[in-house]
């Protein structure tokens, strides 16, 4: 049973409701971010994606200056900076940057998927499958240009040297699993929609981990989907928005967050959909009281370190109350284990 005084996280992708605009969804995201600041979230990391008209998230470092810079302490980060799409040099003093103007809050979470379709991925970079097949050698240019040790270099991002900026191995497949490990970083599963190989990823980097400078035991996050409401049932209605997103995705049929529906039986036919199943087995929907419960089986199953949470809600405010929710929902279950703890060693 999973003990561990549990960090929260959100990963935000912008997600842009029907009707809404790209301003005023950017905005969200920040009012979300000063709310997780709040509530004792650990971080607020944007993902990368391009090319997909509903989805803000695509100039990562930029927004996270923009949390930084209108936050006080939250750590800012990316889930993750797709990496073939950039130079490594580029992003080391991006990150760099960042990490002299917002000392100790600034995280570098790295994939190698291209957050966007093939055609769209070599008009980024014409070189992305070469560079996607170097991945692990591109992560080990930007750890050489965070370094202080690189100021003898012919190339070199000044302005990273010395940074350290952490660095996370993001990922939805064994590969990542395999890598993290060798390297000794932190890694962070895709679980929110990558289901599949949770369990396996998890157990070989446990098992191949490697101590480095940076960690001396392996350190996880998870991504889930949350939605909580003040019931189940209204839960389940917010929870339509999701599905439906899924459901476009599948179709390539992509929108903006639709409005949220009646848990209609052809909804439901959707959800017990093979793919769709699979694809949010890792949602924590419903009441408080059962968020908690899902968490909590989710924490015993896995026994990660850190949940990262994912909330496509159309509403703002009803995202708001979900992730204020959420922050409660942990704190419970810390403090329970915190209990058992000390019931043990009385």
């Amino acid at each position: 049973m999973n003990k561990k005084d549990i960090k929260y996280s959100i990963l935000e992708l912008a997600h842009v409701s029907k009707g809404s605009t790209y301003k005023q969804t950017l905005n969200n995201s920040l009012d979300l971010a000063r709310l997780a600041e709040d509530k004792g979230y650990h971080r607020f990391w944007f993902a990368e994606h391009h090319n997909m008209e509903h989805i803000g998230s695509s100039a990562t470092s930029l927004l996270m200056g923009y949390i930084a810079d209108n936050t006080k302490k939250i750590k800012v980060g990316s889930g993750g900076i797709m990496l073939p799409n950039h130079s490594p040099l580029v992003i080391a003093e991006q990150f760099g940057t960042l990490a002299h103007l917002y000392p100790g809050r600034v995280d570098l979470g790295l994939g190698r998927a291209p957050g966007t379709d093939p055609k769209t991925a070599r008009a980024i970079r014409s070189d992305f499958m070469q560079a996607a097949q170097s991945f692990p050698s591109e992560i080990e240019k930007i750890e050489r240009y965070f370094s202080a040790e690189n100021k003898t270099s012919d190339v070199r991002a000044a302005i990273a040297e010395g940074t350290n900026v952490p660095i996370y191995i993001l990922g939805s497949s064994t590969d990542s699993a395999h890598l993290a490990a060798k390297k000794g970083l932190p890694y962070a599963f895709a679980s929110h929609f990558a289901t599949n190989h949770l369990h396996n990823a998890l157990r070989i980097y446990r098992e191949e981990f490697t101590p480095s400078e940076v960690l001396d035991k392996p350190y996880n996050l998870a991504g889930v989907n949350v939605i909580i409401a003040e019931t189940d049932e209204k839960a389940d209605e917010l929870f339509t928005t999701l599905i439906r997103m899924f459901l476009g995705i599948l179709t390539g049929e992509r929108d903006g967050l639709k409005p949220p529906t009646a848990m209609t039986s052809e909804l439901q036919g959707v959800l017990h959909h093979p793919q769709v199943q699979q694809m949010l087995k890792y949602s924590f929907v419903g009441s408080k009281e059962s968020v908690k419960a899902q968490a909590k089986e989710f924490l015993d199953e896995t026994d990660v370190d850190e949940l990262i949470a994912v909330s496509a809600i159309y509403d703002a405010e009803d995202r708001k109350k979900s992730v204020a929710a959420f922050a409660e929902v942990i704190q419970e279950i810390n403090k329970e284990n915190t209990a058992l703890e000390k019931e043990k060693t009385v």
